[in-house]
């Protein structure tokens, strides 16, 4: 069995999770054991965002996982101005910037000046490499984390709602960019400082969300879903 799967996923899973629960029902199916069932993803997923993720199932489609996770992602986002926080989104420990309320046209304006080719400096608590260590956990033991800033694209991102503190928008962007630092970025600018509070991914590539499965309804047929393409 091989092809790809396209999954939702929910809040708390890790991609591995998700990776692990498919990989355990192909085994099943093919009578092996899951450590002799290649499965991965494109990309990863935080526990705490939720949308697609590109499941790859057998050989010949893992192999390809660089060529798919090299493509433009879409991504509803939720941040939350007047904070900040030590890993940029929910889960991390946050301090309080200013409580100032900035006029929508600033947002837009903020929105506007981070699109095109800009320059961003990953989260401390990412899957960055640090000589050969992931960078999250070094910040975790407690060890300083110096990342350098890198390239990345912002084909657009259009404000969708404004209620104070929150600020929902939907951006397209390359692959290799880091949502939490374009949404710290836009809290410097507005000098109320901003941590992203949610994080939906609705498409990659050519792969959308509304063409998901989510894999914690029991009565999914999960195996049907995967299918090959080219």
């Amino acid at each position: 069995m091989q092809g790809i799967l396209l999954v939702d996923k929910q809040k708390t899973w890790t991609s591995f999770d998700v990776v692990n629960y498919v990989r355990r029902i192909v085994a099943a199916q093919e009578g092996k054991k899951p450590k002799n069932v290649k499965v991965g993803h494109t990309g990863t997923l935080d526990p705490l965002a939720t949308g697609l993720l590109v499941i790859l199932v057998g050989k010949e489609y893992t192999r390809r996982a660089v060529e798919w996770s090299k493509s433009d992602k879409t991504y509803e986002v939720t941040m939350k101005l007047g904070q900040t926080s030590t890993t940029g989104d929910e889960e991390g420990e946050k301090s309080m910037v200013d409580d100032r309320v900035p006029a929508r046209e600033e947002i837009e304006k903020a929105l506007v000046d981070f699109t095109g080719d800009i320059m961003q400096t990953p989260p401390i608590y990412s899957a960055m490499k640090v000589n050969g260590q992931r960078a999250y956990k070094l910040a975790r033991d407690g060890k300083e984390v110096v990342l350098e800033p890198r390239p990345a694209k912002i084909y657009s991102s259009d404000l969708t709602g404004y209620d104070y503190p929150y600020v929902t928008f939907t951006s397209k962007v390359s692959s290799g960019t880091y949502i939490r630092s374009l949404v710290e970025d836009i809290g410097e600018v507005l000098d109320t400082g901003a941590y992203m509070s949610d994080l939906k991914r609705t498409e990659i590539g050519a792969f959308c969300l509304e063409d998901a499965i989510d894999v914690t309804v029991k009565d999914q047929d999960i195996l049907s879903h995967i299918q090959e393409t080219s």
